[in-house]
């Protein structure tokens, strides 16, 4: 039976409020660690960060408790949990266990050393994974491009739910991303109306330099990109690449974000052309933030709403 309900109160909803909201986030991560609670405030000060709950349907900040730490929008009337609609929903970790997998992906560590040390399933790690990487490109500035059907992102998304697949992509779907490397910082963009076929025909018709790296291919500058770059699968002609004396100018001028990205490539084995953009978009997001602490960050990004994609991908 539902409990009485009551309009949000801090002391009747009790752990769905984040306790310290209004205060400095803690520095120790291995506090957070150690305490199951003190994590889940530190999460919940990231999901609403004046530490007032809103509804994650309409926004509603008039409130109502249920029983099991439920809530209800008094507007809208969606029932929801704290972590309704978010990425951090997506998997079945509890609030220490986000905090360690975060702080593990800041280090760079591999799905199989995160497995080892956080105790869970590979498939629970890599499910988890594919959240956070999507919490980071749901924040760049192109993010609602990158999420509809020309990627095949929207694909694995069904509501807020990372429950889909992808698509099969041919030579003829599979997408191609250009690379701006200025002033220190990355951009990675969808080249519209790009796809591998395309790619290869400048390749054979136009002399366009092309390098292969397993089923990573890149290019020569192509107008103002530094390269062109995708991720392709068995469907490619790869045996028609020709060889060139000179090398791509990303590779001549000894690039420092090629550098950074492409050894980072080859240590994500098996990428498929339907992920690549969230590992590309992981790898700009590090680039730009290589000189900052990015634990918060991710935090944010993890805890921030799932867009709603229905209206804008069809």
């Amino acid at each position: 039976m539902e409990a009485a309900r009551c309009e949000y109160d801090p002391a009747i909803v009790g752990n769905a409020v984040p306790a310290f909201a209004e205060q400095q986030y803690p520095n120790n991560i291995k506090a957070l660690l150690r305490n199951e609670q003190r994590a889940r405030e530190f999460l919940l000060a990231h999901c609403w960060p004046g530490g007032e709950p809103y509804c994650p349907r309409c926004g509603n900040r008039k409130i109502y408790t249920l029983s099991g730490q439920r809530l209800r929008c008094s507007s809208c009337k969606y029932t929801f949990q704290p972590f309704s609609g978010r990425w951090i929903n997506n998997g079945a970790l509890s609030c220490t266990e986000w905090i360690g997998l975060t702080r593990l992906f800041m280090q760079e560590r591999t799905v199989h050393q995160m497995k080892q040390d956080l105790g869970l399933s590979y498939n629970t790690v890599y499910k988890a994974l594919t959240a956070l990487r999507f919490a980071i490109l749901a924040h760049a500035p192109d993010a609602t491009q990158l999420m509809g059907p020309e990627t095949g992102l929207n694909s694995y998304l069904k509501g807020t739910r990372l429950t889909g697949g992808p698509k099969d992509m041919r030579m003829d779907t599979i997408p191609v991303y250009g690379i701006l490397h200025r002033d220190g910082l990355v951009f990675i963009d969808l080249v519209p109306g790009f796809q591998a076929e395309t790619v290869f025909h400048f390749h054979m018709n136009f002399r366009l330099k092309l390098v292969r790296a397993g089923n990573l291919v890149y290019t020569d500058r192509y107008k103002d990109y530094d390269a062109l770059v995708f991720c392709g699968n068995e469907s490619l002609p790869y045996e028609i690449i020709r060889r060139h004396d000179e090398p791509p100018m990303i590779d001549a001028r000894n690039d420092s974000f090629w550098r950074f990205a492409r050894g980072r490539l080859k240590k994500f084995r098996g990428i498929s052309c339907q992920r690549f953009p969230l590992y590309l978009k992981e790898l700009e997001f590090r680039y730009n933030n290589r000189e900052s602490q990015i634990f918060e960050a991710l935090v944010s990004r993890l805890c921030a709403l799932v867009p709603d994609l229905g209206a804008k991908t069809g």
